[in-house]
């Protein structure tokens, strides 16, 4: 698809909303008594193509697992459910369910994904299959994410957007360029182009998740997949083309330095390692789209009945995964990582994008590889 014909921020925002409201009321945050509304960050990867734009992943959420719980998630619970990452994780399997019908049957050929020319697979790059060269993906974000890109929004919302004058210790230059400073969510904004851990809320217990800014700037260089899709589907093309952010939401400056100039030295030490331009890893600068639409389940969505009087908002505990091939109903149901209706450390309650499920849903794969190779 060339520029000219590349579809707009409009266009993939509709595209990602349209699928969100398909869903089935159960995955969509409630009105409670009283007028007040529960909100929810949405993201969602769209693929353009030769027969236009498909949803492929979307979903929801908000939150982490505290540091103090990791022990006891076993690869069964999530660490990081904020909307971005469940996306890419909700991606993730709708990818290896791909690999793992072409080779079931090959005779039906997928929309998304193809084999690879056998001239072109090396010690280096391995995998045995790619995304279709066509294909562009982008990331639609109803929320900018946390983090970095999110610096500029965050000062331009406090009453006195002066920065908070930092502790003695902190303020020093020694102490303020130390890499044991820790920047938990919006602590310090006034430092930018920092890596930083989530939570948002200094009152929330704290987590070792980086930032949704930080992992997305990341996924520049190590592409959308997860280190087992990495095994079967070639890195060479899985890459952002553009986030599309609502126009309320896009920071010019944040979005520059988060994803590209504090990236500057990283990028340059990466031209120079040897083998990744075979390993087909690359750094791919993101663009960014912008939208009017905003989401319906947004703070800032304004429905015709609440004209007169803006509604009380509260951030939705539920958080919701689809894939393409769910279909309406489909998807799941989510509330602190894992699924609703089982305790959270349960192994029955595990989502399907959790670690354990991941690594199962690989050795599938690898089990039906291996007896195609063998006919």
């Amino acid at each position: 698809m060339d520029e000219l014909n590349e579809p707009s921020g409009d266009d993939i925002a509709n595209v990602a909303l349209e699928q969100f409201d398909e869903l089935p009321s159960k995955r969509k945050p409630l009105k409670r008594d009283g007028g007040v509304r529960e909100w929810i960050p949405l993201s969602a990867i769209v693929a353009s193509g030769e027969d236009g734009l498909t949803c492929l992943a979307l979903a929801t959420g908000m939150k982490c697992l505290p540091q103090c719980k990791l022990s006891q998630a076993q690869g069964n619970v999530l660490h990081d459910w904020h909307a971005e990452i469940l996306c890419l994780r909700s991606l993730n399997h709708f990818l290896l369910q791909e690999v793992r019908s072409l080779l079931s049957t090959p005779s039906t050929p997928s929309r998304f994904l193809q084999r690879r020319a056998p001239e072109t697979i090396t010690p280096g790059s391995f995998q045995p299959f790619e995304l279709k060269p066509h294909i562009k993906l982008f990331l639609y974000c109803s929320e900018a994410p946390c983090g970095d890109a999110s610096m500029e929004l965050t000062m331009a919302a406090q009453e006195d957007a002066t920065p908070w004058t930092l502790p003695r210790d902190a303020a020093s230059p020694r102490d303020a360029t130390s890499t044991k400073t820790q920047l938990p969510g919006r602590a310090n904004f006034q430092l930018l182009g920092r890596v930083r851990r989530k939570p948002s809320r200094p009152d929330a217990p704290p987590t070792l998740s980086k930032s949704c800014s930080d992992k997305l700037a990341a996924a520049q260089y190590t592409s959308l997949l997860s280190s087992i899709t990495s095994l079967f589907i070639s890195p060479q093309n899985i890459y952002l083309h553009s986030m599309i952010l609502p126009e309320t939401q896009y920071s010019e400056a944040g979005f520059a330095r988060c994803f590209k100039t504090r990236l500057a030295a990283v990028q340059h030490q990466h031209h120079r390692e040897a083998g990744l331009a075979e390993s087909g890893y690359s750094f791919h600068e993101m663009g960014i789209k912008t939208t009017g639409r905003e989401f319906t389940y947004s703070r800032r969505y304004v429905s015709p009945e609440c004209v007169a009087q803006m509604p009380e908002y509260v951030s939705s505990n539920v958080s919701t995964s689809w894939i393409n091939g769910d279909g309406k109903a489909g998807g799941e149901t989510l509330v602190n990582g894992a699924l609703q209706g089982r305790k959270q450390f349960d192994l029955r309650g595990g989502s399907r994008v959790c670690r354990r499920r991941g690594w199962r849903l690989g050795i599938e794969v690898l089990g039906v590889m291996s007896a195609v190779a063998r006919v």
